[in-house]
């Protein structure tokens, strides 16, 4: 899988992808990944890529023209499948979504700045992401993210595949309770049916556990009309003002 970042701070991820699952399945030659300065499309000598909002406001806005052409760019060069702006207002990223990025092969992620990118940039990407509802100072934050959860679905990075099936929203529900040795904890003990050696039981256990949690903790989860509403496509233009500097 190829991953390209467009980034005004491509420094930023040298850390983060050389190190853990991402570090390991690019060693590995299973993930490539790129960051590409947008500087590099900025306009004039200056490279320019930022500028103050038609109808006045704080801050400034990233330019439509050199995030084009980077994106222009990485499709000359090779098969771009699926291109992501990260943007508070786009849809919730969830397993669904992140699957089917991790199935396209090569996605291009959009890191925002300032106080947000220029409207039209979403008449030229396939998918306007958020993860979370919360105020970033950029898109990097977000990307590193996306990228993690990307990764772990690529055939061949987990050593283990059944550990997927399992996990937290690749079934809908949050996962089960987990639990490994001391049996007791300062008073804390092990749900006996762990130690029970009964393995019909302990799957009946973890299944009523991963309901109850879910219900508690998430009841969005088991609302299809909630799922419904989050799943629905984005990346269409919309009416209105930016996004901020919080575009994750």
């Amino acid at each position: 899988m190829r991953i390209h970042l467009l980034t005004l701070f491509p420094e930023y991820f040298a850390g983060p992808f050389s190190v853990g699952v991402v570090g390991r399945a690019a060693a590995a030659g299973l993930l490539e990944i790129e960051a590409r300065d947008l500087r590099q499309f900025g306009k004039g000598a200056y490279r320019q890529v930022d500028d103050a909002p038609f109808g006045g406001g704080p801050g400034m806005i990233m330019m439509v023209e050199p995030i084009v052409a980077a994106l222009e760019a990485l499709r000359r060069e090779a098969p771009v499948h699926r291109s992501v702006l990260l943007s508070a207002s786009g849809r919730r990223a969830d397993h669904a979504l992140v699957a089917g990025l991790a199935a396209a092969g090569s996605v291009a992620v959009v890191c925002g700045r300032y106080e947000g990118v220029d409207e039209r940039v979403r008449a030229f990407v396939t998918d306007e992401v958020s993860v979370a509802d919360v105020v970033l100072a950029g898109g990097e934050a977000a990307a590193v993210v996306l990228v993690e959860a990307m990764a772990r679905l690529v055939p061949g990075v987990l050593g283990n595949e059944e550990s997927l099936e399992t996990e937290s929203f690749a079934s809908g529900l949050l996962e089960h309770p987990q639990y490994t040795r001391p049996a007791i904890f300062r008073g804390l003990e092990v749900p006996e049916v762990l130690l029970s050696g009964d393995h019909a039981r302990i799957a009946r256990w973890r299944r009523v556990q991963a309901a109850e949690r879910t219900r508690a903790r998430r009841p969005d989860l088991l609302d299809p009309e909630v799922r419904s509403r989050d799943a629905e496509p984005s990346g269409a233009p919309s009416e209105g003002g930016g996004d901020g500097p919080g575009t994750v």
